[in-house]
């Protein structure tokens, strides 16, 4: 896929988010069966993705759940607690590079982490959304991409809420979005 996730052309949120979780899973394999600048090249992908993704779910999928799901509380909070854990690997992960040796064994159990999250949220969280309306889900697919759209594009563990996200997302994407321009400039 060389498509954003804000583009995607599903309109309907259960679609959208199925079809981001298969990107997921792709960019998971392409980043494991690669080295050198295809491997680097499949990890800014993946991250970007996570990033923007992740972000869209705390704003738009989250807050229904917690509202329209038996303990959707619980269900929430772990997911939050997930995606914490996720984005401190993942920030991690970056920092240190493709090329390090560590890189590897770190990763495996980052895409463990990740799929097992994917997992959880199709299980737990999307058949909620599949019993709402034809409308109300492409409002959420449209949602869901306005969100990715502004969202930050690399990973910033603490910032896991809805609210957090409307208090800080605005300035860490436009810091995020300025670092991905000049590290485009630079190669």
């Amino acid at each position: 896929m060389t498509q954003r996730p804000e583009t995607m052309p599903e309109t309907g949120a259960v679609g959208l988010l199925m079809r981001q979780h298969e990107e997921i899973r792709r960019l998971c394999r392409k980043v494991e069966a690669n080295m050198g600048a295809r491997r680097a090249e499949a990890f800014e992908r993946l991250r970007r993705l996570l990033a923007v993704h992740e972000t869209a779910e705390e704003q738009i999928v989250h807050p229904l759940v917690r509202r329209a799901v038996p303990f959707g509380d619980e269900i929430v909070d772990a997911r939050l607690e997930e995606e914490r854990r996720g984005k401190k690997m993942l920030r991690e992960l970056e920092r240190m590079g493709t090329d390090d040796p560590s890189f590897t064994p770190m990763f495996a159990r980052f895409r463990a982490a990740v799929l097992e999250h994917a997992e959880r949220e199709e299980i737990e969280e999307f058949p909620a959304l599949r019993r709402r309306g034809q409308a109300e889900l492409r409002g959420m697919a449209a949602a869901i991409k306005a969100a990715e759209a502004m969202a930050p594009t690399h990973p910033h563990p603490g910032v896991e809420s809805a609210v957090s996200n409307m208090l800080f997302g605005g300035i860490v994407s436009v810091t995020d979005r300025l670092r991905d321009l000049l590290r485009i400039r630079r190669r």
